[in-house]
């Protein structure tokens, strides 16, 4: 299988239960609710992605993009991590990938919408509920809801099998409002945590 890589760069995780690690991050291209592209984003099931995930470099096969995987990591042999992200992960990410990285000493994390099936053997799972969706990805290590979303309310997730669960104020024009709701429902719902994307806040990638 060949893989359509938006970028591969090394950096800290910026968000939920493993803030401040080091990561490499392996940015797919594509994504399965919006195309990526502007035009498109009023027919998207979800309208406010921020991320840039359209076309990329491909990688014609596991053992190809793990070296490269490789190659980005700066720091030695020890407590690797690589965080498979996108667009949606999922529509790349497959068994193959995840052994080559594994024999190269990497945990794997996803992020994932948690729209699709996830190979086995995976080291951490994180799923993004979009409002409009149906979760395929129930279980794993942590729920992160971009909050506030209309129709995707934390009650609606909070019995399901994560270790961790975490409200992110969405981002955007109303961004200290959301913050402020999301500290608000978090006080009063002490099952969930606040993840605040850091990266944004000390100006890393």
């Amino acid at each position: 299988m060949s893989y359509a890589v938006k970028e591969i760069f090394a950096t800290l995780q910026g968000e939920g239960a493993q803030t401040g690690r080091a990561a490499v991050f392996l940015r797919f291209a594509g994504c399965n609710l919006w195309s990526g592209r502007d035009e498109d984003r009023a027919r998207a099931v979800c309208r406010f992605c921020d991320t840039d995930f359209v076309d990329g470099r491909q990688f014609g096969d596991a053992e190809t993009l793990a070296d490269a995987v490789a190659a980005a990591w700066p720091g030695g042999t020890r407590d690797r991590l690589v965080v498979a992200t996108g667009g949606e992960p999922a529509l790349q990410l497959d068994a193959p990938l995840v052994n080559a990285l594994h024999v190269r000493g990497f945990a794997v994390a996803v992020e994932t919408n948690g729209t699709r099936a996830l190979p086995e053997g995976l080291d951490w799972i994180c799923v993004s509920p979009k409002a409009g969706t149906m979760l395929a990805v129930d279980a794993g290590d942590e729920i992160k809801l971009v909050y506030p979303q209309a129709g995707a309310p934390p009650e609606a997730y909070e019995r399901l099998a994560f270790r961790h669960f975490f409200l992110q104020p969405m981002d955007g024009p109303g961004l200290e409002a959301n913050r402020r709701a999301a500290i608000a429902y978090c006080l009063a719902h002490p099952r969930w945590r606040l993840s605040l994307q850091t990266h944004k806040i000390v100006g890393i990638p």
